[in-house]
């Protein structure tokens, strides 16, 4: 595994010496070669200060792993890509190669492990990649961030998931430690976007829909029509244009994970092309 170095040096590295930023890990899957077709797992340490991606995958003729590639930001480049790393990642292929990229929050990975760009906004804590905007061709990425220079020119903001282009976005106050992008509303092309440092819901052109906002947890495809619903805990609400009114509770249930309110699991579990969710129970949570 990536190994995080000896104690005196691990400061200067990862950003403390006692085993914070250090201990932060990712995982994820994607298809970085064209020719093979086969996976590799993507294993990451840190994303505060320097970071490391290394990208394994599986070779049936001795039944070992072997190494792809390996990323590291000490590595090259410069101080602009330190701390650009989220609590999340996402895999796709975002430059239309045939290829898997990696989105590292507020930077992209190429499928050679190589650095594509960095946004320079640095650290966040929550992101959401799709054709956000369906005027624009391939995928945007939606993100809020938490360092404090950083907020003061975009603690939200859209940007080009293949380039680092910021489209739109706006400042914050400080730490915008939430932030959600569904397709809640049919009046509007595109997915909304919303945040907890800054009031309102804005369109995929950076337009303010509404004052008011919903719920900033989770989207869910639940009822079967075109848009997607919130989900905020254990309440299932949807929005009319200018509200989240609430379309069901789940009784007994109790989600996961303090003020992050997260269910155990969000997925079409049975294949009707809609999602379902899956909460312990509240009176028995073990």
């Amino acid at each position: 595994y990536i190994p995080r170095g000896e104690k005196d040096t691990r400061e200067a590295y990862w950003g403390d010496a006692w085993g914070n930023r250090s201990e932060r890990f990712l995982m994820g899957v994607g298809h970085f070669g064209s020719q093979d077709g086969r996976a590799s797992i993507v294993m990451c340490r840190g994303y505060y200060k320097n970071f490391q991606l290394w990208a394994v995958h599986y070779n049936s003729a001795d039944n070992k792993l072997r190494t792809r590639w390996k990323f590291n930001t000490a590595n090259g480049y410069s101080a602009q890509w330190l701390d650009s790393g989220n609590h999340n990642l996402s895999i796709g292929d975002v430059d239309d190669d045939g290829k898997d990229e990696i989105i590292y929050g507020s930077c992209g990975i190429d499928h050679d492990g190589k650095g594509m760009y960095t946004t320079g906004l640095g650290h966040g804590d929550a992101m959401h990649i799709a054709n956000l905007d369906p005027d624009r061709p391939g995928y945007q990425v939606w993100e809020v961030h938490e360092e404090k220079e950083a907020c003061q020119t975009y603690g939200y903001e859209m940007h080009d998931a293949r380039t680092g282009e910021i489209l739109w976005g706006g400042p914050t106050k400080g730490d915008n430690g939430r932030g959600l992008a569904a397709d809640i509303d049919p009046n509007h092309r595109g997915f909304e976007m919303w945040s907890s440092g800054v009031p309102g819901v804005y369109n995929c052109k950076g337009e303010k829909i509404s004052d008011n906002k919903p719920g900033i947890s989770f989207r869910v495809y639940w009822d079967g029509d075109l848009q997607d619903e919130i989900l905020n805990g254990t309440n299932l609400s949807k929005w009319n244009g200018n509200k989240a009114v609430t379309i069901h509770t789940f009784p007994g249930a109790m989600h996961c994970n303090g003020t992050k309110r997260t269910p155990n699991v969000s997925a079409d579990l049975f294949g009707d092309w809609r999602e379902e969710v899956v909460f312990y129970d509240a009176n028995d949570p073990s």
